[in-house]
């Protein structure tokens, strides 16, 4: 996508952002405007990316949600977001497919990246939610503490006891429960927050 900031997107790169995402072609210049906005460079560092954060969520900490979520978004782990990279991401946590979505949240659960989802991984995320939203996980009238979330996620989920869930256990099960999309919805599924 270049680092001149002051350069357009030309119209071959952004048809091809239109067939890659969910966006219009208006929308990507839009969105390549205020990517630019914030990054002069092109290369949206992790510094970057938190002030980015900070404006959405200005009552809360968002620095370790937005490193988790920085990593996903830096697809090529070269330590910087480019603009297609922001793209991507955005249009499936903003406008996915709840599979997309559900996809992309379990890897931004998925610490470690082994495959699983572990209790303590879930709480690592949820306890990050909730600093970042001001001491509320984002779940209406719930009221549960980011521990309390993590054990009503996993009794309702973790279908053979192991204490772990796989893809398709967070998928299929997270679909059928109201109050897990809920909890999740936080993390990307409902898509109310840019970024």
């Amino acid at each position: 996508m270049g680092n001149d900031p002051s350069r357009r997107l030309t119209r071959d790169e952004v048809e091809v952002l239109a067939r890659q995402t969910a966006f219009s072609t208006g929308e990507i210049r839009d969105w390549s405007r205020r990517f630019y906005e914030c990054s002069p460079t092109g290369k949206m560092t992790r510094s970057e990316f938190l002030k980015l954060y900070a404006t959405v969520f200005p009552k809360g900490d968002p620095k370790r949600f937005a490193d988790h979520v920085f990593r996903l978004y830096d697809n090529d782990s070269n330590g910087y977001i480019d603009f297609r990279e922001f793209l991507c991401s955005l249009s499936i946590t903003s406008r996915g497919t709840i599979d997309d979505k559900l996809r992309w949240a379990f890897m931004l659960y998925d610490l470690d990246g082994n495959g699983y989802v572990s209790k303590k991984e879930v709480f690592d995320i949820f306890t990050a939610i909730f600093n970042m939203r001001g001491g509320d996980l984002g779940v209406p009238r719930s009221g549960l503490t980011p521990k309390e979330a993590v054990d009503r996620m996993f009794k309702d989920l973790d279908k053979n006891g192991d204490e772990r869930l796989s893809d398709l256990e967070f998928l299929v099960g997270a679909k059928s429960s109201p109050m897990i999309l809920s909890l999740l919805g936080s993390s990307c599924i409902q898509g109310d927050q840019d970024p």
